[in-house]
């Protein structure tokens, strides 16, 4: 029986291999690739060899690898208590580095959710795939001995939004309570940001870090924000505006990932399926402590519209509140400008013509004010 590896180092230039020693290699354009079993960790370290510089290391070996690497690859069963142990221990060096790919080869919203709550950047589900994996990485060129000035940080509000929302869908999944204060105050830090640095800076980094449902909360939260602001709400409504925003979708925990995230066109009984999520999360929501009446009505009916043809109570426009017709808004143009890898991503002034084509479901004065946030804040 052949000993494990304790690590694995490879360089794509021989002539630089003195720069790469056991102990410290050099971190300028190293891919750090994380694993829990010798082969899973050379089957990716065999992918990445010929492009990039790696430097790879098992989960139950001793922490050695370099402090900043610029990408880190994650290979492990999220099941195991013992890897989830593993990689928490190495927290800190995770966060240095501005992209954390988890390849998740059990895909399903429990070990999705944990990736995110690791602090993954990006999750890719199902086997191994050097397409996707290499993808992932984007373009080698833009590796740099920094990370880009919209990354994001450990503890900055991309970092703790993303794994609140993480957090939240595990709970549900594990039928634990939902730390309603946790999430809440991420989306405390997402106002704060929108207010500083502005929507675009927002959206770019939501698109650069998280994907799926994950980014598309992030975005809604962001764009809701924004459009609290620009309405000069009072700062207690623009709280429950942000709140609502964080738990509208936390019924989809409750969809499974193949029908949620489906690329194709949904049969009838998938889309009736996705169409139980708002009620679903308004049961889930409903028996936490601290959840507002003006949060788990927004929860509930984000998808009503005003002409009575959305769900799931077919409410009729005197019956939605502003709150809920400010998330409707938010929630539809960000689920056309989000990113997913079936689709481009919709330019922002062709998001909002279709907005503006909703005639007699959305609040015309209200989808005229959003034309500040959709296209010039």
């Amino acid at each position: 029986m052949a000993s494990r590896p304790v690590s694995y180092y490879s360089r794509i230039k021989p002539a630089e291999s003195r720069n790469i020693s056991r102990g410290a290699p050099a971190t300028a354009n190293v891919v750090h690739v994380l694993a829990d079993s010798s082969d899973r960790l050379t089957g990716v370290c065999s992918i990445l060899e010929r492009r990039f510089t790696v430097a790879g290391e098992r989960l139950d070996a001793e922490a050695r690898l370099p402090n900043t690497p610029l990408a880190i690859i994650v290979r492990a069963d999220l099941r195991a208590i013992e890897n989830i142990a593993a990689l928490k221990m190495r927290a800190a060096r995770l966060a240095k580095a501005s992209r954390r790919i988890f390849l998740v080869e059990q895909p399903s919203h429990l070990c999705i959710s944990q990736a995110y709550a690791l602090g993954a950047t990006r999750v890719i589900p199902g086997p191994l795939n050097r397409t996707q994996l290499l993808a992932a990485l984007v373009d080698p060129t833009e590796l740099q001995t920094t990370a880009p000035a919209s990354a994001s940080e450990p503890g900055d509000a991309v970092e703790v939004a993303g794994a609140a929302i993480a957090s939240m869908f595990t709970s549900v999944m594990l039928g634990e309570r939902v730390n309603v204060d946790g999430t809440k105050e991420a989306g405390r830090k997402i106002a704060n940001r929108v207010a500083e640095r502005g929507l675009s800076e927002w959206l770019t980094a939501v698109r650069r870090h998280h994907e799926g449902t994950y980014q598309h909360c992030l975005l809604v939260t962001g764009l809701a924000v924004d459009f609290g602001l620009s309405l000069g709400v009072r700062k207690t409504d623009l709280e429950r505006l942000y709140s609502a925003a964080m738990f509208h979708d936390i019924g989809k925990a409750k969809i499974p990932l193949a029908v949620l995230d489906k690329p194709g066109r949904l049969s009838p009984g998938e889309r009736a399926l996705i169409g139980t999520h708002p009620a679903a999360g308004y049961e889930i929501l409903r028996v936490q402590k601290d959840i507002s009446p003006e949060i788990l009505d927004a929860v509930r009916h984000h998808h009503e519209y005003l002409d009575g043809s959305g769900y799931p109570d077919a409410l009729c426009a005197e019956s939605i509140p502003d709150i809920v017709r400010i998330l409707t808004i938010s929630d539809i143009f960000a689920a056309l400008i989000e990113h997913r890898p079936y689709k481009p991503t919709m330019p922002r002034e062709e998001a909002y013509s279709i907005l503006c084509g909703m005639q007699g479901k959305l609040e015309k004065a209200l989808v005229l004010s959003f034309r500040e946030v959709a296209l010039k804040r």
